[in-house]
């Protein structure tokens, strides 16, 4: 059996080699690095498979949200609302233009921000809601957005760990995550699920006038060289990242389908297990496995963790401490009684392996093992 990874971009390299290979050697031949036809290529594909009118690619999912909030005019002191159980990025970028992140509690299926949690945070100095489709599948969209509007509020997705995810809506209608708010921003972190070989992001939006702004601001806010209409940034997606993403981009739906399958096996094996609860699927969206995430009750997770570890079986805690409890953000405005579920997640949540790559063998030989450790403890 090989080696079991959290994230196997090896094997997944392999499969795709010659294409990726060759689509590197041509950038590199046509010595286009920046803004080259890759570039663009890749802007026009994405876009058309997420069924959305922009996508503005750029240097990674962090700057991808700190250009949508300036775009957006969000000023210092305004308010942002946003989960504090997600990764540190979403709210690193809000405090960092100096406004003011709200944190608000999670779902404790889903793992995505409460809406009942939203209504209650809005003052007067409320401006955007940003959701964060956590662990693979989309927030109750719907309802935010219906909120947002009755605000007059702005919503940007986080879709780090959801794209190629589907929404449903009440109506029928489908959108991918991402193109749902008036704009969405995307990580190509290495293991995301559609992933690039370094850093790299991209925003996404149906609004002309907010992507020409966002097109000004990662190129240093100048629409023609040398002539500055906007303050800006230096974020852009290099041709090597675009043309390897290039290449993946027709794979992801089979990636993320393979994800699904191993998510199932996981399923199976953990069914009507009293310790275990398995992942969550939302009525209304489908779901692509960034993270395959258990909630564990009367089990030492850390006991867990380390005998998987001695088996050769990697696993991770997403997240350990929330933001509400992160030294930086810290804030008087936080009571830990206002975040019952993302303290309790972060005390029972375990990740398992999660990738395209897992083999029957590998995903028995882990779900098997979890199994013994608990029938052996409990």
């Amino acid at each position: 059996m090989n080696n079991i990874q959290m994230v196997d971009l090896l094997s997944q390299y392999e499969k795709i080699k010659n294409e990726i290979d060759t689509a590197i050697t041509d950038v590199v031949r046509s010595s286009a690095y920046i803004n080259g036809p890759e570039v663009k290529k890749f802007q026009a594909e994405l876009e058309e498979y997420l069924r959305v009118k922009h996508v503005i690619p750029c240097a990674n999912g962090t700057d991808a949200l700190q250009v949508v909030m300036m775009a957006l005019n969000l000023k210092p002191g305004d308010e942002v609302i946003t989960p504090s159980f997600t990764y540190i990025a979403t709210v690193e970028v809000i405090a960092l233009l100096k406004l003011t992140p709200v944190l608000v509690d999670v779902d404790p299926d889903t793992f995505c921000i409460d809406t009942e949690q939203i209504k209650k945070a809005i003052t007067p100095d409320t401006k955007a809601i940003v959701p964060v489709h956590l662990f693979g599948q989309c927030a109750n969209m719907e309802e935010i957005t219906d909120i947002a509007r009755e605000h007059d509020l702005f919503v940007i997705e986080d879709t780090a760990q959801a794209i190629g995810a589907d929404y449903t809506f009440s109506d029928g209608r489908t959108a991918k995550a991402g193109t749902i708010g008036d704009a969405g921003a995307t990580s190509f972190f290495p293991s995301k699920n559609l992933g690039c070989y370094g850093d790299g992001g991209a925003i996404f939006t149906n609004n002309d006038e907010l992507a020409a702004r966002i097109r000004m601001i990662v190129n240093h806010g100048q629409s023609k060289r040398y002539y500055h209409d906007d303050i800006g940034v230096n974020s852009r997606l290099d041709s090597i990242q675009a043309a390897i993403l290039r290449r993946k981009l027709p794979h992801l739906d089979t990636y993320n389908t393979n994800r699904n399958k191993a998510a199932a096996h996981y399923n199976k094996a953990f069914t009507d297990n009293p310790h275990i609860k398995t992942p969550v699927r939302a009525a209304y969206s489908s779901h692509v496995f960034h993270q395959y995430t258990l909630q564990l009750f009367g089990v030492d997770r850390d006991g867990l963790k380390e005998y998987l570890s001695e088996k050769g079986i990697p696993a991770m805690i997403y997240y350990p401490v929330p933001a509400h409890k992160q030294k930086a953000y810290q804030n008087a405005q936080f009571d830990n009684s206002d975040f019952p579920v993302t303290d309790e997640l972060s005390e029972k949540v375990i990740s398992l392996p999660m990738h395209s790559e897992l083999n029957e063998e590998q995903l028995e030989f882990i779900s098997s093992s979890v199994l013994e450790y608990i029938n052996q403890n409990n």
